[in-house]
């Protein structure tokens, strides 16, 4: 299976993607540890994706995306955006909306403590 088939089966059978460097335990970079801090932290059930475990897997989720970086965020199917992004919707309240519009269980307690400590 091609690194684009791989990618395509994964976003497409799991309600939530994170493509990661490390994994939602050992996060092995910054913005990676970001995003899956705050999906941790608000309850989301997710698939994590090393791309640092295969360098076809790296490359070929930039390719799939047209996104430069990683990590990279899917729901539903749908790539969302990257650290920056999820950072910004997390704090401007459009993550909860687009995980409530998807049918994505969260905790919307941990979401609205995420927004308070940021004020």
């Amino acid at each position: 299976m091609s690194a684009q088939d791989q990618i395509k089966k994964t976003v497409t059978e799991n309600e939530v993607v994170l493509f990661m460097k490390g994994t939602r335990d050992m996060p092995q970079c910054g913005f990676s540890s970001r995003v899956a801090g705050v999906l941790n932290f608000m309850g989301v059930n997710y698939a994590d994706v090393n791309v640092l475990a295969d360098a076809d897997i790296r490359q070929g989720i930039k390719d799939y995306s047209d996104w430069p970086t990683i990590p990279q965020l899917y729901v539903k199917g749908e790539f969302v955006g990257g650290c920056d992004i999820i950072t910004e919707m997390t704090l401007s309240g459009e993550l909860d909306q687009l995980f409530e519009t998807k049918g994505v269980t969260y905790n919307k307690e941990a979401a609205e403590q995420i927004r308070a400590a940021n004020a």
